[in-house]
């Protein structure tokens, strides 16, 4: 299959060009930075409707499980990417094999995609990480439980996120109906931890590594609801820990671009749960919240541009989801949240509003956690539900 491009596309270039696999809010977010640094940027899309191919001139229609597609979209790139980490790992590998430059690179993509393959990479570096093996039937999950205690989380190998994939199972008779799909799985001991940390940094290609400051993620049914940064209360000697085991894994790892690194914050120590190679949920805030947003530090790290400053613009910033309800007219609020805080800074996706869907998120700034706090919080609320308690 051909991947044809919208209509405008065929303009004369300006900059370099950076070809993103996937048309989500990632890519649509990235294409505000690469518009100031004179990057074009490039989209892989599945339809012209879907959220960066609203916005993205130059949008390829193609299947990202295509070979073909995907070399006919890379042409003409000088830096390949993702906005997802779902590209067939070989297909990564035939376009690095053709000469395309691919940040991350599927040695380094894989670890992201294949929880086992992470744990066992991770595990052999030394990052800290939960008790976990590979398990295939009830015997299997039975004895980890037994050594490790209950319950046992089961995660999926591959395709998992946003809590998807992801079954906590109290006894092996739970656990049954998980084997029984088909699904290749990995058990993990369950972590009593005290919060959710997350770590963002970038790595260029020849080296050169930045991070961003220890953020809180807060969760509700697997999904994250709130992010405060930087971390509230974080011991700065476990901050900098988090931080050095986040460029650490980067670096072993080979990762190009960014590396978001979420944590558990335990009363032992901190623990690796997940690993994800592209602009990230818990890095939105660095939007209006850093002197260099992560999706500018993106295509720096993939051009192999230098990287820019990780430091935040205020002493506090609080980023909340927008998540979908049953009324899907949130401009209809616009004006309320613009006049009741014209400090708080609003993105919408460009995405039909269904249930639990994340729509946009908002931000705010400012000096106190709890104020900047109830200040997101309002605007969240308002825009999403219509009223505020």
């Amino acid at each position: 299959m051909s991947t044809p491009s919208l209509t405008g596309a065929n303009a004369p270039l300006v900059g370099p060009v950076v070809g993103m696999i996937g048309a989500g809010q990632l890519a649509r977010m990235t294409q505000q930075a690469a518009i100031a640094l004179g990057i074009e940027l490039r989209v892989l899309a599945a339809s012209a409707d879907e959220s960066a191919a609203r916005v993205i001139v130059d949008t390829r229609l193609g299947d990202y499980r295509s070979a073909a597609d995907l070399r006919e979209f890379a042409k003409g790139c000088d830096a390949v990417t993702f906005d997802h980490e779902h590209v067939p790992t070989e297909h990564i590998e035939a376009l690095a094999a053709d000469g395309f430059a691919v940040h991350p690179g599927a040695d380094a993509l894989v670890h992201a995609q294949d929880k086992a393959l992470m744990r066992e990479r991770l595990t052999a570096i030394g990052a800290p990480c939960p008790a976990w093996a590979r398990v295939a039937d009830e015997a299997d999950v039975a004895a980890f439980g037994e050594e490790h205690g209950w319950p046992v989380v089961l995660k999926a190998v591959r395709g998992g996120y946003d809590g998807r994939g992801v079954w906590v199972c109290d006894a092996v008779e739970q656990a049954a109906p998980v084997l029984a799909s088909g699904v290749a799985l990995i058990a993990e001991s369950f972590v009593p931890f005290e919060r959710e940390l997350a770590v963002l940094v970038a790595r260029s290609p020849h080296g050169q590594g930045v991070s961003y400051p220890v953020v809180e993620t807060v969760q509700r049914d697997g999904i994250c609801v709130e992010v405060l940064a930087p971390a509230p209360g974080l011991d700065p000697e476990v901050a900098a820990g988090a931080q050095s085991i986040a460029l650490r894994i980067a670096r072993e790892l080979g990762v190009t671009g960014l590396l978001a690194v979420e944590m558990f914050q335990t009363a032992r120590g901190l623990l690796v749960n997940e690993l994800a190679m592209r602009p990230h949920n818990s890095g939105h805030w660095t939007i209006e919240g850093a002197r260099t947003s992560q999706f500018e530090q993106h295509l720096r790290a993939v051009l192999d541009l230098p990287l820019g400053s990780p430091a935040p613009t205020a002493p506090v910033v609080v980023m909340a989801n927008l998540l979908g309800g049953d009324d899907p007219d949130l401009f209809s609020r616009y004006e309320h949240v613009m006049a009741h805080d014209p400090g708080i800074k609003v993105h919408f996706y460009g995405k039909e509003v269904r249930p639990g869907r994340k729509i946009g998120h908002v931000t705010a700034l400012g000096d106190d956690l709890e104020t900047v706090r109830e200040r997101a919080r309002h605007a969240a609320v308002y825009l999403t539900e219509g009223i505020y308690t």
